[in-house]
């Protein structure tokens, strides 16, 4: 998980010039005209991909682009999200006396996630829809020294008599969001405000125990875990230029095929950049 955050850091910068010039515009021209007027100069034209319009005063230059309607898709490393991962158990943030076993450490439970494909529709400047893939996941940072087991009839664990000072039960999605994508006007900066919202679709690829102890070193076990399959949820993404804030809720529950779970729901907010 540190080596992924690392990762996403360093390839923040590159990532977001990147995504901004790989999904390909299906129209694009090339017009240039200046028509200067009492000491104030309007040039319109197209810069790389846009169309814009620049106003000069001789003081200050302000830039308003525009984009044409069109078709997009390409590779792109965006909505990389990292926050905090909690789970709702029929409504409540407590845990209910069965699924105690679950409780965790909320500071050191996390969500990250980004995309790495998109395809989508341009309608104007302001709105656009696209349907994207990439990966999720899900890391509970367990407090009890217990270790969930493999290859059970439902999700079981057994209490362990020593001390892990790193006991992690993670998952891992291939997640596929619909976003439907609204942002206003640039201001004098070139910033401008972003909404983003929609349904989303999981496929599960994995789920991992991950232990860390003095007598055992560091283990990790591989199994579904009963993880759902398939989940299914929303999530909303708002900001101002490259950075904002997310959340997702799941509708299904977070894990299948074991009954005491039934209604325990996961829940995850944090912040969100290149989106």
């Amino acid at each position: 998980m540190k080596r992924l955050i690392f990762t996403a850091m360093l390839c923040i910068a590159a990532s977001y010039s990147f995504a901004q010039t790989t999904p390909t515009d299906s129209t694009k021209s090339t017009t240039d005209t200046v028509v200067t007027k009492k000491g104030l100069k309007v040039k319109f034209g197209v810069g790389q991909d846009v169309p814009y319009v620049s106003v000069n005063d001789n003081d200050t230059t302000y830039h308003q682009h525009s984009k044409a309607p069109g078709f997009s898709f390409g590779i792109t490393f965006s909505r990389i999200d990292l926050g905090f991962a909690t789970l709702i158990d029929n409504g409540s943030f407590t845990l209910s006396d069965k699924n105690k076993f679950l409780s965790y450490r909320q500071a050191k439970t996390a969500n990250f996630g980004f995309d790495v494909v998109q395809f989508g529709y341009r309608f104007n400047s302001a709105f656009k829809i696209y349907v994207s893939g990439g990966f999720d996941w899900t890391n509970i940072r367990l407090r009890q020294d217990i270790t969930i087991q493999r290859n059970a009839p439902v999700l079981t664990f057994v209490p362990d008599s020593i001390h892990f000072s790193k006991n992690r039960f993670s998952s891992s999605y291939l997640r596929i969001p619909l976003s439907f994508y609204y942002r206003s006007h640039e201001d004098s900066r070139g910033n401008y405000f972003r909404l983003v919202a929609g349904p989303e679709v999981g496929i599960l690829l994995n789920g991992r125990v991950k232990q860390i102890s003095d007598e055992r070193g560091k283990q990790k076990f591989d199994d579904d875990y009963h993880f759902a399959k398939l989940r299914k949820g929303v999530f909303v993404r708002m900001g101002y230029g490259i950075m904002g804030i997310y959340a997702k809720y799941y509708f299904n529950d977070m894990f299948e095929n074991s009954p005491d779970q039934q209604g325990l729901k996961n829940f995850s907010f944090g912040l969100t950049l290149g989106f």
